[in-house]
């Protein structure tokens, strides 16, 4: 009895220096991302927004993000565990197609980019890719009666690379984009 006690004593000190370890290093490799593991706060017109959480934006003066299966709460995070094989889902997915292509109409005949029209893991992605968002800008154009070649200009200034330019893919942050577009004079 004696020798498992002093075993199981042995295995909870081990345990305890691995995880402790482990909870060092993900901390200290949090310090050195971008943003040192802390959430990115925009104040804008008297507001504030989190950058690095998904915004819902409804009017078609702006760029949409990504669909959230959560109404993007972000007290609530969460996919929805319905897969290519689910029904309803394939449903959901065409009806946003569809949407996508009724408010986009220059670009009927384009590939929709899949992150338009299913939501992310956690549901609060608020990013796209450039073709992402490049799909939206001759509307965004038209609406605000800008050219498109500004408007591709200001996605490709907002598109951000890939951190170290290997981890990731290019992105651009919607809310961002938004922002920056609203800034335009």
């Amino acid at each position: 009895m004696k020798n498992h006690i002093v075993s199981a004593f042995r295995l909870t000190l081990v345990m305890l220096a691995v995880v402790g370890i482990y909870l060092i290093v993900v901390y200290g490799g949090s310090k050195i991302l971008p943003n040192q593991g802390n959430a990115e706060i925009i104040n804008y017109k008297g507001q504030k927004f989190y950058a690095n959480v998904g915004q819902e934006f409804k009017s078609e003066k702006y760029f949409q993000g990504r669909p959230s299966s959560v109404n993007y709460n972000a007290a609530g995070s969460g996919g929805s565990n319905k897969g290519p094989s689910n029904e309803e889902y394939l449903e959901t997915v065409q009806k946003r197609i569809d949407t996508l292509k009724l408010q986009n109409p220059e670009m009927a005949s384009a590939k929709v980019p899949v992150e338009l029209v299913t939501a992310s893991g956690s549901g609060l992605d608020p990013d796209i890719s450039e073709e992402g968002a490049l799909y939206q800008a001759k509307r965004i154009a038209k609406i605000r009666n800008l050219s498109v070649e500004k408007i591709n200009t200001l996605i490709k200034d907002q598109t951000q690379k890939p951190f170290l330019g290997l981890f990731g893919p290019s992105k651009v942050n919607v809310l961002k984009l938004n922002i920056a577009l609203d800034q335009i004079k």
